[in-house]
C-alpha cells in the first residue's frame, strides 16, 4: 500500500471493532501508517451490519470510520490462525484491541504475554471502563459511557429528562484520544526502540468531555441540570429563536456583551452596571434571555448573522444536516470525502486535522472483508499453499472485495 504522511512506515494491527477502535486505527492509516484490520470469520467488525443504511452492501456507519486500511481474516479459535496472528503481532509496531480481558489472556495476546515477547510493541489497550477498578471487564458503549459520565445529566431541555448527545461522541472522542496517544507513544519507540501499553477508555474520554463542568463543581457550584443549550458559566452563550429560525450567539467576554447590547438594540442593558460582567449576566440570566429573545423574533436569523458578524461577535445558523453538507466553508475545506467507486453516494469525515506536507489526504475506500488476507499473509512469510492450507481448513478467510490503494 503506497502511503505519506508522517506515520508512513508504521505498521498497526488492528483488532478493535464496533466505531471507538476503528475511528483511532484510521486517523493514524490517515497519518499514514499501514493498518490491517484482522476480523474473525463471517461477519467481520460489527460496525458492518450496523444499519440501514446501506450503500452497494456496505453500512454507511462503518465505511465512515474505515478508509485507508487493509483487512484480513483470522480466525483465532483454531490455533493456526492465532500462530498466524501472533506472526503479525510480533512485525508491527502497533496492536490494538478491545476485547474482553479473560478472553485475550486465554488466547495468549493480553498485554503481559505479547510484551514478554515482543518489548517494543505498543499496545493500545481500548475499552468501556478502563483495564482496572471493580467494573474493568464490563462492555461498554457510547450510551452506557454518555450515561455514566454524566453527559446526559446536563443535556437536554431545560426541566426535562437527561439526553443522549445524539452521535457517537463517546467513541469518536475516545477514538482521538488512542489516536493521540499511539502517536506520541510511536516518537519514543523510533527514537529508542521501547514498548508501550496505552489505557484508553470510553469512560475516561467522557470524563475529559465533561471536565469543565466538574471543575466547576467540584469548586462549589450547584450540581449542574439539563438546560436547555445554555452555557454553565457563560451568559448570553446559547440559541435563540429569530423570525424565521434558531441562531447561536457566543458571547465570551464583557466588552463583547457591550457591543451586542449596541448592535441589537438593547443598550439599556448594556449600561446596566450590574450586568457588566459575567457573574452578574448569570444571575440576571433569565432576564436578559427574554428581552434578547423578544429583540430577536423581529428580525431573521440571517439579517442578525449579518449585524452580529460585522460587530465580531460569534454567531452561527442552528443548521441542519442538509445545510451542513452544503456549507460553503465545508465544502471549501473539503470535509467531506467521496468513497472511491460508490458514484458520489457514500461519503467520509475528512480527518478533524491537516497537514501541510500531505497535500492529497489519503481516501482509500474501506476494504471488503477478508480482500487482503492472502496479500498480508504473504508479506509476512505465509506461500501460497501456505494460504491455501490455512483457508481450507477455515483458519483465515478470503474475500472478493476491492483492494485498498493509497
Amino acid at each position: 500500500m503506497l502511503a505519506s504522511g508522517p506515520l508512513a512506515g508504521l505498521k498497526v494491527i488492528d483488532m478493535t471493532t464496533s466505531y471507538a477502535g476503528p475511528t483511532a486505527s484510521m486517523y493514524l492509516a490517515d497519518l499514514g501508517a499501514d493498518v490491517i484490520k484482522v476480523e474473525r470469520p463471517g461477519a467481520g467488525d460489527d460496525a458492518r451490519s450496523w444499519g440501514p443504511p446501506f450503500v452497494q452492501d456496505t453500512s454507511a456507519w462503518f465505511a465512515s470510520a474505515n478508509r485507508n486500511k487493509r483487512s484480513a481474516v483470522i480466525n483465532l479459535r483454531d490455533p493456526r490462525g492465532l500462530a498466524a496472528l501472533r506472526k503479525l503481532i510480533g512485525s508491527a509496531d502497533v496492536f490494538m484491541e478491545n476485547l474482553n480481558p479473560g478472553k485475550l489472556k486465554s488466547l495468549g495476546i493480553d498485554y503481559d504475554s505479547v510484551r514478554a515477547e515482543f518489548p517494543r510493541l505498543i499496545y493500545c489497550a481500548m475499552s468501556g471502563f478502563g483495564l482496572d477498578g471493580p467494573d474493568h471487564a464490563l462492555a461498554g458503549y457510547d450510551l452506557a459511557a454518555q450515561a455514566r459520565s454524566g453527559i446526559m445529566s446536563v443535556t437536554g431541555p431545560k426541566g426535562g429528562s437527561p439526553q443522549r448527545v445524539s452521535t457517537a461522541l463517546s467513541d469518536v472522542v475516545t477514538g482521538m484520544c488512542a489516536a493521540l496517544a499511539v502517536s506520541a507513544a510511536v516518537v519514543r519507540q523510533r527514537e529508542h526502540d521501547v514498548g508501550e501499553l496505552i489505557d484508553v477508555s470510553l469512560l475516561d474520554s467522557d470524563l475529559a468531555v465533561m471536565a469543565p463542568r466538574i471543575a466547576s463543581f467540584m469548586a462549589g457550584e450547584p450540581e449542574p441540570a439539563p438546560s436547555g443549550g445554555s452555557d454553565s458559566v457563560l451568559a448570553v452563550y446559547q440559541s435563540f429563536p429569530t423570525a424565521d429560525r434558531d441562531l447561536a450567539i457566543a458571547i465570551g467576554n464583557d466588552p463583547m456583551w457591550r457591543r451586542f447590547c449596541l448592535v441589537v438594540g438593547l443598550q439599556e442593558l448594556g449600561a446596566e452596571e450590574e450586568l457588566a460582567d459575567n457573574a452578574g449576566r448569570r444571575a440576571h440570566r433569565d432576564r436578559i434571555v427574554d428581552q434578547v429573545t423578544e429583540k430577536l423574533r423581529l428580525r431573521t436569523a440571517a439579517e442578525w448573522q449579518k449585524v452580529l458578524g460585522e460587530a465580531g461577535i460569534p454567531c452561527s445558523l442552528v443548521q441542519r444536516l442538509s445545510e451542513v453538507v452544503e456549507d460553503p466553508q465545508v465544502a471549501a475545506r473539503r470535509c467531506l470525502l467521496p468513497v472511491p467507486e460508490t458514484n458520489g453516494t457514500m461519503h467520509t469525515v475528512h480527518s478533524p486535522f491537516r497537514l501541510a506536507s500531505i497535500r492529497q489526504p489519503r481516501n482509500a475506500r474501506f476494504p471488503e472483508l477478508g480482500a487482503h488476507t492472502r496479500e498480508v499473509l504473504a508479506e509476512h512469510g505465509f506461500t501460497d499453499a501456505d494460504v491455501d492450507a490455512l483457508a481450507a481448513g477455515g483458519a483465515v478467510q478470503e474475500g472478493t472485495g476491492v483492494r485498498v490503494g493509497g
